[in-house]
Order: structure tokens, then C-alpha cells, then sequence
């Protein structure tokens, strides 16, 4: 992953006002966590922010922060949006060590049409959307791409059928399903191509004369009974 490069001032005070004060300025309010739990407050310009970060597919953010002239390296943790721009409002570092093995969200991303789909009509579902891994910071990824092209209808692409390299620990169970290719729902009643009756039909068809069959006839008595009795003025056999 590539890791980007911000200028950033310390904050003297905390709090809305400050933080609106801030925003008017053409800055983010942040934070920087400590691996002890101390936070540092912090500003980034929010210009040079949205440039660094144009393009970016994943989740994680690696940067290195240049804070009053002393370097941090730093993972973004967190970006909280204002809900009607969707600009950042507020960004949560942590500094990181990028020897260190840190436990981190992967996002998947599916590529290729798979056969079933392409072939067979299928559907493709993509059932999960992010793993958890244990991976060092200068080994980071972006996005986890996973060719889907080779799925049939029927297949099922499990967590534990990821191969990702030795520099990465999946924490994620592995019984869990990334991606399925169902077959597509048939319809209740597909017509046969002699062009006879559905065999759903059919057998409603049948139930029905069943039912016509077992109902009373004429004269109250029921159709059966009456076949069964001999007709008026019919001989007795021998």
C-alpha cells in the first residue's frame, strides 16, 4: 500500500467551537491514539487531505504524518463524514510501528464473471465483504481482489480458499462463505417443449377431475355410485 504524506499542526483546545473553528479555517479535526491510550489532538488541511486520498479502494489508510516538523507514521482508524456534504469531519489516527504485525479490515473485492453466470444463468452473491488479518504495516494492501471467473453454478468460495501470502494471518474463520453462484429460481410451471401441459398444471388437472368425478350427480346421488348401478332397463348378466 502506498502510504501517504499530510502536514499537521497540533490543536490547543478540544470541543465544538474549536472544532467549527477549524472547519472554517479549511481544516479536519483529528486525533492521534498512543499505544499507552494518549490521544493527541490534531488538525490536517482538508484540501490536501481529499487530494492524498483520491483513488484510494480500501478501508485502511496508511500516511505519515509531518506534525510541527516531527514525522509520525499513523493508520487511519476511523473518517466520520458530515452527512449532508459527505466531506470528513473528523479523522481518528493510531501510530503505528511499520515493523509490527497489526490486526487490520481487509476489503473484498470480486472480479471476473463467473461461468455459472456467464454459462449457465446463474447468480452470483457476494456473501462477505471484508476478513480480518494480522499483516505488517509495510506489507498493507489496499483491497483484497479475488477472481471470481472460474465459479460454476453451484460453487461456493470459502474464506479459507483465499491465498494471500505468508505475510498475512486471516483471522477470520475460514468456514465462512466469500461469494456463492446459485442457480437462478425456475419458474413454478415451465411449459415442456412437446408443448404439452406443465407438469404442475397436469397434476392440477387431474386433481380436478378427481374432485368433478367424486361430486354429486344429478339427483343427489354421487357420479361414481351412479356408474357403478345398473342402468334402467339393463339386463341382469347370466
Amino acid at each position: 500500500m502506498e502510504q501517504i504524506t499530510l502536514k499537521a499542526e497540533a490543536r490547543r483546545a478540544n470541543g465544538s467551537a474549536e472544532a467549527r473553528r477549524l472547519r472554517r479555517r479549511g481544516k479536519i479535526p483529528a486525533a492521534i491514539m498512543r499505544p499507552r491510550g494518549e490521544t493527541t489532538p490534531i488538525a490536517v488541511d482538508a484540501h490536501d487531505f481529499e487530494l492524498a486520498v483520491r483513488g484510494h479502494k480500501g478501508g485502511q489508510l496508511l500516511a505519515r504524518l509531518d506534525l510541527d516538523g516531527a514525522p509520525a507514521d499513523v493508520l487511519l482508524r476511523e473518517r466520520q463524514n458530515h452527512v449532508l456534504t459527505g466531506k470528513p469531519d473528523h479523522l481518528d489516527f493510531s501510530l503505528v510501528n511499520l515493523a509490527d504485525k497489526t490486526r487490520v479490515t481487509l476489503q473484498i473485492q470480486l472480479s471476473g464473471e463467473p461461468e455459472g453466470v456467464r454459462v449457465g444463468g446463474g447468480i452470483l452473491t457476494q456473501t462477505l465483504r471484508s476478513i480480518e488479518v494480522e499483516v505488517r504495516l509495510q506489507d498493507l494492501i489496499d483491497v483484497v481482489e479475488v477472481d471470481v471467473s472460474h465459479m460454476k453454478l453451484g460453487d461456493t468460495l470459502f474464506v479459507s480458499d483465499l491465498k494471500l501470502g505468508d505475510q498475512f494471518h486471516i483471522l477470520t474463520h475460514g468456514d465462512f462463505a466469500l461469494a456463492t453462484v446459485s442457480a437462478p429460481e425456475e419458474e413454478k410451471a415451465e411449459a415442456p417443449a412437446d408443448g404439452s401441459a406443465p407438469a404442475a398444471e397436469v397434476e392440477v388437472i387431474a386433481k380436478g377431475k378427481k374432485e368433478d368425478a367424486a361430486a354429486p350427480a344429478a339427483g343427489g346421488k354421487p357420479a361414481a355410485a351412479a356408474k357403478a348401478a345398473p342402468a334402467a332397463g339393463a339386463k341382469k348378466g347370466k
